[in-house]
C-alpha cells in the first residue's frame, strides 16, 4: 500500500501497529501515525527520526475541528495518490462496574472517544480514501486499494457476552460494529474496504498485565490478516488472526 493513517500511536497497540507495517518487506511509502501529545510520544518520534516514511501528526481526536488540517496536512503529502487505509485504533476503556456503579461519564466520554471519533474521521478521510480507489480501480477490494480498518473488540460482541458489566466499553464497540457495518453498505461502490477487528487480549496498559498476548506478537498478525482483506470480508467482524466474529 502507498499510505496509512493509525490512530493512537504513541503507546501499546498503535505503536506495535506502526513498527509491524514499517517490518513489512514492502512498509507503506507513507505511515502517518497520531498521537496526543507530541513531546511524550518519545518512541515513535525515534522511529520517525530513523524512517523517513513514518510522520507523526499531533492531534486530539475528540476535537472534531482540527480533523480537516490533519486531512489536509495528510493531502499535501500523498498528492494524487490518495489515502489507501484508515486504522481507527485509538480507543480509551473504563474500570469494569457493573450497572451500579456505571458512570454518565464514562459512558459519555467512552462513546465520543471509541464510536463517535472513528465515524467523524473517516467521515473526513473520505475524499482521500475515494482518490486512492480511483487511483487503484485495476486492483480488487482491500488495504492495496482503499480500506477503512476500525478496531473494534470481542466485547463489542453482543452474542458473546456472557458476563455482562463494562457498559461504557461494551456499548461504544457494540456501536462502533453497527457503524463499520453501514460504512461497507455506504462505501460499497466506491470499492471501499470496511471491516472491524478485534486485537486480542493484549498486554498493555488498556489489557493489564494479565492478558496472554504480547504486543509484537498480536500486531504482527494484525497486518498479516489485513493485507489478505478482500471484498468477502467487507463488513465484517474478525480477530486478529482472520477468525470471524459473531456480532
Amino acid at each position: 500500500m502507498n499510505s496509512i493513517l493509525i490512530t493512537g500511536c504513541n503507546r501499546g497497540l498503535g505503536l506495535g501497529l506502526v513498527k509491524a507495517f514499517n517490518s513489512l518487506p514492502e512498509p507503506p511509502q507513507h505511515l502517518f501515525t497520531t498521537c496526543r501529545n507530541l513531546e511524550q510520544a518519545t518512541e515513535l518520534n525515534d522511529l520517525a527520526k530513523k524512517h523517513s516514511n513514518i510522520h507523526v501528526l499531533e492531534i486530539d481526536l475528540k476535537n472534531f475541528d482540527e480533523y480537516e488540517k490533519l486531512v489536509g496536512k495528510i493531502a499535501d503529502i500523498t498528492k494524487d495518490a490518495g489515502l489507501n487505509v484508515l486504522f481507527n485504533n485509538a480507543g480509551i476503556a473504563t474500570k469494569s462496574v457493573r450497572i451500579g456503579a456505571t458512570k454518565q461519564q464514562d459512558l459519555l466520554d467512552t462513546l465520543q472517544t471509541n464510536t463517535v471519533a472513528p465515524i467523524m474521521l473517516a467521515k473526513s478521510c473520505l475524499p482521500l480514501l475515494k482518490k486512492a480507489s480511483l487511483v487503484n480501480e485495476a486492483r480488487g477490494m482491500g488495504v492495496n486499494r482503499a480500506a477503512i480498518i476500525n478496531m473494534s473488540s470481542i466485547l463489542g460482541s453482543i452474542q458473546l457476552n456472557a458476563d455482562g458489566g463494562m457498559y461504557a466499553y461494551r456499548t461504544s464497540k457494540a456501536a462502533l460494529n453497527a457503524a463499520t457495518k453501514s460504512m461497507s453498505i455506504d462505501l460499497r461502490d466506491q470499492k471501499i474496504l470496511c471491516v472491524s477487528l478485534h486485537p486480542g487480549w493484549v498486554r498493555t496498559d488498556m489489557g493489564s498485565n494479565n492478558a496472554p498476548l504480547e504486543v509484537a506478537t498480536t500486531t504482527k498478525q494484525i497486518v498479516d490478516t489485513i493485507c489478505k482483506l478482500n471484498e468477502s470480508h467487507n463488513g465484517g467482524f474478525y480477530q486478529y488472526d482472520g477468525a470471524q466474529l459473531p456480532w
